[in-house]
Formats: structure tokens, sequence, C-alpha cells
């Protein structure tokens, strides 16, 4: 296997190298962007597919009992992708104590919990990757418990990595995608919407690249 980059090989029996497709297990594989991500990686790779409510997998992220049996059935994966969790959207002033937990457990946890179990299921200089979103720099009015998320799980990364030897973790942020602008553009006035090709190649970086321990902003 490549170190850093993400190409398998087998061997035949005259030991020739031999090209073999990654299996990728994407979280969220049905939404918005994952789709688009799941559909770029199943060119070329095998892709499984976890969500809450459709995929070949059904995870709630926001329990570490449901990862551990998500993975319990996929077994080892050469890459992570997690593109699910929700926050709690409201006026700061409107918001209670269990608002906030909606994002602490659910896109907080529920993605630090992918990193703690998926690790053991990462196979030799495989990746994992996490998403956030444009909010941790550039929040917009109701958005006080969804941007404290997104900064917390920039932080995670950047920290983890300093421990992990063998897999590399990343975050992709991206920036109001041009698939949700007709259902978002009223809480990002003024923002540029970014083309879909933009947010896959920071999948793409994430997982065929170098990067370790870093925060891919697509705005």
């Amino acid at each position: 296997m490549g170190i850093y980059r993400r190409v398998l090989f087998d061997e035949n029996k005259e030991g020739e190298k031999i090209k073999k497709n990654m299996k990728i297990l994407i979280i969220g594989g049905k939404g918005t962007i994952g789709n688009k991500v799941a559909t770029h990686f199943a060119k070329k790779h095998e892709v499984v597919i976890a969500g809450r409510n459709s995929g070949d997998i059904n995870v709630d992220i926001g329990n570490i009992a449901s990862i551990k049996q998500m993975f319990q059935k996929t077994g080892k994966v050469d890459a992570i992708i997690c593109i699910a969790g929700e926050a709690k959207w409201a006026l700061f002033n409107e918001l209670t104590e269990e608002d906030y937990y909606i994002g602490l457990q659910s896109k907080l946890m529920g993605q630090v919990n992918i990193v703690c179990v998926g690790k053991e299921y990462i196979n030799p200089s495989g990746s994992i990757t996490l998403t956030t979103g444009i909010l941790a720099d550039d929040p917009v009015v109701m958005t006080a418990s969804a941007a404290m998320v997104n900064g917390a799980i920039h932080s995670f990364v950047k920290a983890v990595q300093l421990e992990l030897e063998n897999v590399r973790v990343n975050v992709v942020s991206p920036g109001l995608v041009e698939d949700a602008v007709e259902r978002y553009s009223e809480y990002f006035p003024g923002h540029h919407p970014v083309p879909m090709t933009k947010v896959v190649n920071g999948y793409i970086r994430s997982v065929e690249g170098r990067d370790k321990g870093e925060t891919i902003r697509i705005y």
C-alpha cells in the first residue's frame, strides 16, 4: 500500500503489482453533499454507504453503540468519510441547554466517536475525513450552537492527529454549496455558492492526498 497516494496494490503470482480499489465507508452518503461524493468515489472504489434511514447500513452517529455495530458490519476499510450530524439553529436568546446538546451529541461527539471507534477498523495508512462548514470561521445569525460545534471539530482534528501514526484525520469545511442554495440562501446573504465539483475535490484531497490534521476549507 502506498503511504501517501491512496492506491492499493496486490501482487500476482509473477510478483507484478496490480492496482486494487479502496473500500470506502461514507456516512451520510445519500445527503446533498454525500451523494455527489459517493458518486465520484464509486467510479473506481468499493463504496459502502451508511445513514440513519438510508444506505447499505443504518447508523445513528449520536449513539456510540450504533457506531460500533456499523463497523462490525463493514469490517476493515481503507477510508472513512463522515458527512453527517446535526445541530440546532435558533436565535441565541432562544437556545436552551438541551438545544446545545443536539449538536454536541450528534455532530461533535458523533464524529469524535467515529474516529475513536473507526481507527480500529482502518487499514494501515488509511484516512478518516470529517465534515463541518463555514460557520466555524464565518457564522451567521442563529448559528451559535452550530458554529461552536464546527470550531470544536477543527481543534479536535488538529489535536488527535498528533497521537495517531497510521491513520490520517482531516476535516472538510464547505461553504454554502450550490445544491443547497434554494434551501439556505436566505440564511447566508451575500455568500457565493460553492460549486459541487469543488466541494467533492476537498474530499478527494483528504482521501487521496497527503494531508493530515488539516481543515480543508472550501469557501
